[in-house]
């Protein structure tokens, strides 16, 4: 027996019913419509203090934009700039504080000169673990700090990678004592550098670009930027053989999405969740690939010749100490008080006790 057709006027019931159900919905779902049709395309320029090319901080900053687009499905675009594109790299902050530029990739410790503060918020010498930092971060009142110095700047911070421990550095010549620093020209970032300066060394800030030649030319005598896999890219071992651990000044690193304050303001709820779920991501990605990366890179950079030096227990246990200063100069240290008023010692260099109160 063949199969028997449905009369015509069934199949027309049927498909007058089906058209129906789909023509009516709920309120509920005709306002979730309205509210995603409605819903601003976010667009932003963010320039970068780091190139997009340099693992782990550059590519940090341009996986910011690919994660902003999949996870807001394409409503949010934060559109990677490298450096010099649209700003030099150390007048982005001012470009996103007066809203000339909607935001930033960065370091917080680059804005020591319009923020002291915001050094506490890269890297402190001897201080803490990455999760330590973030704990502190997170539950310790440093978020609540962090925004508040960035909020009288029109500009909204958001820590949005971190990176392991650094290297010490690279030096031309090795050093032995503590005198070596004396008259030492070289480049430093952040409370690290301060430290030196009471060494007598000189020391100075330049951005990533211009340390390498810096150093082939003989301007400085030494340079630290990161970690080994970052160094390597940076082809310091081409300038400077000798390089030392631990990194004692930075053992973590903030990295930082910087958004005007205006803009930042001007989005919902949800996009502001979504950008905070960026960052949230890009933490334990810069975290564990950070990690991953450095034996292969300690490797490599043996075989291009690089000798690896530890400094000796007495230039560590100088650094740690109130005041440092070397052997060749008396003055005597400046008290610290810690925020709960308790005397800073050198038994809680947790808390960056070893850099000078007059920093």
């Amino acid at each position: 027996m063949g199969i028997t057709a449905r009369p015509f006027w069934l199949g027309a019931i049927l498909a007058g019913m089906l058209g129906a159900c789909s023509s009516e919905q709920s309120p509920e779902t005709d306002k979730a419509s309205a509210e995603l049709s409605d819903r601003p395309i976010v667009q932003w320029r963010m320039a970068s203090t780091y190139p997009s090319s340099l693992i782990i901080l550059g590519t940090m900053g341009k996986r910011v934009e690919s994660l902003a687009r999949d996870i807001s499905g394409g409503s949010i675009d934060i559109r990677f700039y490298e450096p010099g594109a649209l700003a030099p790299p150390f007048e982005i902050f001012d470009a996103i504080s007066y809203g000339a530029l909607e935001a930033g990739w960065s370091t917080p410790g680059y804005w020591a000169g319009r923020e002291p503060a915001l050094q506490l918020f890269s890297a402190l010498p001897f201080g803490p673990s990455a999760e330590e930092y973030l704990a502190w971060f997170d539950y310790g009142g440093g978020r609540a700090l962090y925004e508040k110095l960035y909020h009288r700047h029109n500009i909204h911070g958001l820590i949005c990678g971190i990176s392991p421990p650094e290297a010490a550095g690279w030096y031309k010549k090795p050093i032995n004592k503590v005198e070596d620093f004396k008259g030492l020209k070289i480049r430093f970032f952040g409370l690290g550098g301060k430290v030196l300066e009471k060494l007598g060394a000189s020391v100075q800030l330049l951005s990533g670009g211009d340390i390498f030649p810096a150093l082939e030319l003989g301007t400085i005598d030494g340079t630290e930027f990161s970690v080994p896999a970052v160094d390597l890219k940076m082809g310091f071992y081409q300038a400077a053989k000798h390089y030392y651990f631990p990194g004692w000044h930075q053992q973590s690193t903030f990295f930082e999405l910087m958004i005007n304050l205006d803009q930042w303001n001007a989005l919902n709820a949800t996009q502001q969740a979504q950008i905070e779920a960026v960052c949230s991501s890009n933490i334990r990605y810069g975290l564990s690939q950070g990690e991953a990366l450095q034996i292969d890179a300690m490797r490599e950079l043996s075989e291009k010749g690089v000798e690896f030096h530890k400094f000796s227990p007495e230039i560590l246990e100088l650094w740690k100490q109130p005041g440092a200063r070397s052997p060749t100069n008396s003055r005597p240290p400046m008290p610290i008080s810690l925020p709960d008023g308790r005397a800073c010692t050198s038994s809680a260099p947790d808390i960056g006790c070893g850099v000078n109160a007059d920093i």
